[in-house]
């Protein structure tokens, strides 16, 4: 276990601080404290399309938003040290009163990296993970998500955390919630090929609107990707995969349904990912964005 958490305290290209690091590791080590510290900072783009079409249009005051700003604001920001720079660059004070005009317009992903990033520098195991969150839409259909997942020495387990959702009104506790509320990507894709979900029920927010074995496999390759400390950005996506059109055969979903039942349990069989990692190429290899 102690070479699987030494791993979750190394850092990324997406996680790296670079000349951050002291700020954060000087900010509050109590994660609930953190977390929330954080979503003062970042608008969701999505809570501004709301506004605009008067959906709680009170949580976002729009006239105080630049006319110029970018709505997604990750497709510029997507590393936690390019964030981290952009927020002290408009305002130096990382404070819970932070201006509307000063925040960053992020998504879940940044959010998830950003803690885990912070948390890394502290010295504390972490990762982000991707899956589904039924509690982000009416419940009957789960939506693409990213949330932190930290290991805590003092209890000995991995807590989840959900930075982006932490001021919502939700009926558990962000900060540390169980797992039974969270489909993560593997979950998602075993699900639907066991006919435990249907296809309406897995969601990824693309545009139009992706769903079933498709937005599963998304969730789990950026699951995956994570797992292995490369938490990629939502435009990259696995090429052979996107070459195929994923037209797979049935030794492809064999191929797949084997690397997703070793993604149940990342600890137990963090050797056996990590081989696969180290030696199933197109499993990395990407398309998307640059690449």
């Amino acid at each position: 276990m102690s070479d699987v958490l030494y791993f979750y305290r190394q850092t990324s290209a997406f996680t790296y601080l670079g000349p951050y690091e002291n700020f954060a590791k000087n900010l509050t080590d109590d994660v609930k404290e953190l977390a929330l510290l954080q979503r003062r900072q970042i608008i969701h783009p999505v809570a501004i399309i709301n506004a605009r079409k008067g959906i709680r249009a009170d949580e976002v005051e729009l006239s105080e938003i630049p006319f110029d700003a970018l709505l997604f604001e990750n497709e510029r920001f997507h590393t936690a040290g390019s964030i981290m720079h952009e927020l002290l660059r408009r305002d130096k004070n990382y404070s819970l009163e932070r201006k509307t005009k000063d925040k960053l317009h992020l998504c879940c992903r940044e959010q998830a990296i950003l803690l885990a990033s912070i948390l890394k520098v502290k010295g504390i195991p972490a990762r982000a993970r991707s899956g589904f969150a039924p509690y982000i839409s009416d419940g009957t259909t789960a939506f693409d998500h990213w949330i932190t997942e930290w290991f805590d020495e003092k209890s000995g387990r991995w807590i989840l955390t959900d930075a982006d959702c932490c001021e919502e009104k939700i009926d558990f506790d962000p900060f540390d919630f169980s797992r039974d509320r969270f489909i993560f990507g593997a979950q998602a894709y075993l699900g639907l090929r066991k006919g435990n979900f249907k296809t309406e029920q897995i969601r990824h927010a693309s545009n139009p609107p992706t769903y079933g074995i498709k937005a599963a496999l998304w969730g789990m390759f950026f699951d995956f990707h994570s797992l292995m400390n490369d938490e990629i950005f939502f435009w990259h996506k696995p090429r052979y995969l996107e070459e195929c059109n994923y037209d797979l055969s049935e030794q492809q979903y064999k191929e797949l349904d084997d690397l997703a039942e070793l993604m149940l349990e990342p600890e137990k069989n963090f050797h056996e990912l990590k081989k696969i990692w180290d030696t199933v190429p197109k499993f990395r290899d990407l398309a998307g964005g640059f690449n």
